[in-house]
């Protein structure tokens, strides 16, 4: 069959929406009855035969979702070489060559290489760290197949990869749902589908003939989690019939039949749907580096035909300018930024994944985490833990009443015994933890665990001694419990509004009753169908009498709330300290996701929901955004919108999310985090990747990409501000002397020794207070910053000029060209070695000038290279490479006055450096 035939046949379309394997017409599947479902998938509930499995494996393809493919190294090498600073030192490498400039061609070259190969580098090893992380995806499934039409079903494990539509499947507890199914008989199922939807709890299964939206009664349940609202949620997620590739199973086991499959299921069509129509916006780092290297890019395609120009002009020099005005070019770009760039990230990344277990998959998203103000946040599994835990035990008048309680715990201790569930209810869990029903005297006789059309859990116990008597303890629903309990209307309505005040606050609230009833034999309970059998007896649904849950006492109330993460709490006082504001992004009610903010000590504020936001403009919701901590019933285009809306608000957004709903906003921010166990579109979109969704981590990786934008940013203050002051003294000297005020030789020489000393900056270690506030470089501000710093060091390098007439030889001195390419050799060199210094020092003492002392060491990688820097400075023009780069010593008085010089300049700097920190 044609592909494009194929693609119209089962499975080729989601679920709510496919075609009939026999004659190829589309049905809303999700609307029809099993039924009719089975017929227009040609099958049964016997399942297929091999022969049919195998036809249409090969008609539709194997069960796979299509994997990003990891790019190769080459790969990641060439797309290194798009960075702009990097593409223009290639052009002028080439352009030294062409002029037979081959020291410089080759030094810039080898600076090319080396970027390139360490940003690769550290891509490729983030892509290899990720490639083990696939394990959301089931392996194998449990299938009803016939040897032949006539032949009796067997169950057979086989590879996922191998369903096909149509089949029949069994699942059960701790199960991963391996494609898209729907429900032909369950027991007892709840399915977790937080990967697809968000949703913090357990939410329950179940076969119906007549799909339709969920009901009033399904929202107020407090055993399933309310249904967000919104086109994701309010559609096929929420179809008890339906369960979807992704989820797992909970609790109960049930047979389906597949609906789709591969790249046709909801799995892959949601994370192939979430891509953006257009390329995603530059990240916060792009978008600064970008800024800042265009600049300075014009300035660098600029200088050359000026140089050129004004020499021709004035001093009659032509083509042999063109060296020395490639090196003037040269000078003023930061040769060691995508170097530097990349070590510094590179390094960051490789601490965070040793120490913390974070995996940087893309280097400059470190930068972003570093720059970021605002996170974006789902509650569940990050604010609070997957699981509920006991808030107070209320009677009827909302006071404390551990009585309450004691019942409550009965009967989720004897369900637990007698009932033989798959696996604990969390709820009954949560009472378990809360109390000690053990020391208890009573002895379980029967149960009747939870059931969503009953919605009550019903346990019988017997004390011994209290012979013939037994006690039916029964919790569920309010509605459920107070309507079999014997109270007046009023005082039902009464406790009705009581619950309904606690569900309000973010609670979820059980009802608690009791009953006395005679004790019944196995032969009196069958004659007279009451509701349980001698002891322990399975309590039986067909044993029930409903009269036997009437007439019951009411006892109380129990209310649970989340179980919050233990580090949440510092977590976000950390961030907040950090000016990182959090924004909740939930799909749940919101007064669940108030309360979990309040108890986490976290003011919600008002918080909005989805319906609301979808009536404001952007502007209105940009101006909503920023002063709204919590937002509901969020679907996934809810969360997208929010983060966009805030990146054009010009705030830098993290945003964490595991499931293929976060997929948009994950796209959307400048820096996407998944923890470790998420879905796999999910981890392959992110930036980041944490060992575990915790909030702790999270504020490591913003330290450390902290610490790698601030040493970025000190060597960009350090070295384009004494690159462009240097440039701005050597096109000064260049129209003033009748030779050339450096050679290209001793320029490229100086750019070395300057290069060299700031691979320092790379294991700086920035000072604790500037890591107190985001770290993004903002160009504008960023540009005045080194302007000024640049002019001050041109005037120390033309005072320098000023003092070399009088210390070299008279005035005369000046008309020698080997002396005065010494002298300022010697004098850039120690001016450079003065800002590596002053500029990060000047920075510490601004931070800390009001504590009254400031961080003057000397000692670390950064003093002990401006100290070598220095050395240099003085050392290489007496040094037998002197006279092969055109240098020749200096007399004293030369050193003498230079110093005074300096002097003034680093006053001068440290009071220019502190007002720009201020």
């Amino acid at each position: 069959m044609a592909p494009d035939t194929a693609a119209r046949g089962a499975g080729q379309q989601p679920p709510w929406g496919s075609a009939s394997p026999a004659d190829g017409t589309r049905h809303n599947l999700a609307a029809l009855t099993s039924l009719q479902v089975l017929r227009h998938l040609d099958t049964g509930p016997r399942g297929l035969t091999e022969a049919q499995a195998e036809e249409r494996l090969v008609r539709f393809g194997g069960h796979t979702i299509p994997e990003r493919r990891t790019e190769s190294w080459p790969r990641l090498f060439g797309r290194s070489l798009r960075d702009p600073f990097t593409a223009v030192l290639l052009c002028l490498g080439l352009v030294s060559a062409a002029v037979a400039a081959w020291g410089t061609a080759c030094v810039i070259l080898c600076l090319v290489v080396v970027s390139c190969a360490l940003r690769a580098s550290g891509e490729h090893r983030a892509d290899r760290s990720m490639a083990g992380l696939r394990e959301l995806v089931a392996t194998t499934a449990t299938v009803l197949r016939r040897a032949d039409p006539d032949g009796a079903p067997r169950l057979r494990d086989i590879p996922v990869g191998e369903l096909v539509p149509g089949d029949v499947i069994r699942i059960g507890p701790g199960d991963l749902v391996p494609a898209d199914v729907r429900l032909l008989r369950a027991s007892g199922l709840t399915v977790r589908q937080a990967a697809l939807t968000g949703e913090s709890t357990a939410v329950t299964k179940a076969p119906v003939d007549a799909p339709g939206p969920p009901t009033l009664s399904d929202l107020s349940d407090p055993f399933t989690p309310s249904v967000p609202s919104g086109p994701s949620y309010g559609g096929v997620f929420a179809q008890r019939h339906l369960c979807f590739q992704g989820s797992s199973v909970a609790t109960g086991s049930g047979t389906a039949v597949v609906l789709a499959t591969g790249a046709h299921t909801r799995l892959a069509s949601a994370s192939r749907g979430s891509l953006p129509p257009k390329p995603p916006a530059r990240s916060a780092f792009d978008r600064s580096v970008h800024g800042i290297s265009w600049v300075l890019i014009r300035f660098m395609l600029l200088t050359p035909p000026l140089v050129l120009m004004a020499d021709a002009a004035l001093r009659g020099r032509g083509v042999e300018t063109l060296p020395f005005a490639v090196a003037v070019a040269v000078g003023l770009t930061p040769e060691m930024l995508p170097v530097i760039v990349t070590a510094c990230l590179a390094r960051g990344a490789s601490l965070l994944a040793r120490t913390h277990q974070v995996i940087v998959k893309r280097l400059p998203a470190l930068h972003d985490l570093g720059a970021m103000d605002v996170l974006c946040l789902d509650k569940t599994g990050t604010l609070t833990q997957d699981r509920p835990v006991v808030h107070r035990a209320l009677d009827g008048e909302g006071r404390d009443d551990p009585g309450v309680l004691r019942w409550a715990a009965v009967n989720a201790w004897w369900t637990l015994q007698l009932a033989e569930l798959p696996t604990p209810d969390a709820l009954d869990e949560a009472l378990l933890d809360a109390a000690d029903p053990e020391d208890e005297q009573d002895d379980g006789v029967a149960a009747l665990p939870f059931d969503p059309v009953r919605r009550l859990a019903t346990v019988v116990v017997r004390h011994p001694r209290r012979l013939g008597v037994h006690t039916l303890v029964v919790k569920g629903a309010v509605e459920n419990v107070l309507e079999r309990c014997v109270l007046e209307e009023a005082e039902r309505a009464r406790l009705l509004s009581l619950a309904a005040r606690h569900a309000d606050d973010g609670l979820r609230v059980l009802a608690v009753a009791t009953a006395e009833r005679p004790a019944r034999t196995r032969a009196c309970a069958s004659a007279h169908s009451h509701p349980y059998t001698s002891a322990h007896t399975p309590y039986r649904p067909g044993d029930r009498a409903p009269a036997d849950e009437r007439g019951l006492t009411f006892r109380g109330f129990v209310t649970f709330r989340d179980a919050l993460v233990p580090t949440a709490a510092d977590a976000l006082e950390a961030l907040g300290a950090r000016g990182v504001s959090v924004k909740i992004l939930t799909g749940d009610h919101p007064g669940t996701a108030a309360r979990a903010c309040r108890d986490l000590g976290l003011d919600p504020g008002e918080v909005v929901a989805a319906d609301r936001m979808d009536a404001l403009s952007d502007a209105e919701l940009a101006e909503t955004v920023w002063r709204t901590t919590v937002f509901a019933r969020c679907a996934p285009e809810h969360k997208a919108r929010i983060a966009a809306v805030l990146r054009a608000d010009g705030h830098t957004v993290g945003f964490l999310g595991d499931g293929v709903n976060d997929l948009p906003a994950l796209r959307a921010a400048d820096v996407g985090i998944a923890p470790r166990y998420a879905v796999d579109v999910a981890r392959e979109s992110a930036d980041v990747v944490l060992a575990e969704k915790d909030l702790t981590a999270i504020e490591h990786a913003v330290t450390a990409g902290r610490r790698s934008s601030v040493t970025i940013a000190t060597y960009l203050r350090s070295t384009l501000s004494s690159n462009l002051g240097n440039v701005i003294a050597m096109l000064a000297a260049g129209l003033l002397l009748p030779f050339l005020p450096m050679l290209p030789a001793q320029v490229l020489a100086q750019n070395l020794c300057f290069d060299a000393a700031q691979l320092a900056f790379a294991y700086d270690r920035p000072h604790p207070d500037v890591l107190r506030r985001p770290t993004a470089l903002r160009p504008r501000a960023f540009l005045r910053v080194i302007t000024g710093f640049g002019a001050l060091n041109a005037v120390a390098d033309l005072a320098t000029f000023g003092i070399l007439a009088p210390a070299l030889n008279g005035p005369d001195g000046m008309d020698d060209a080997t002396v005065f390419h010494s002298g300022w050799f010697t004098e850039n060199l120690m001016t450079q070695a003065l800002v590596m210094m002053l500029l990060r020092i000047g920075r510490r003492t601004a931070e800390n000038r009001t504590t009254g002392h400031g961080d003057r060491r000397l000692q670390g990688p950064i003093g002990w290279a401006a100290t070598g820097l220095a050395a240099a400075g003085v050392l290489l023009p007496a040094s037998p490479l002197g006279p092969l780069l055109g240098l020749t010593a200096l007399p004293l008085l030369y050193y003498v006055l230079l110093g005074a010089v300096l002097a003034l300049y680093a006053g001068s700097l440290t009071a220019v450096a502190r007002r720009a920190a201020g």
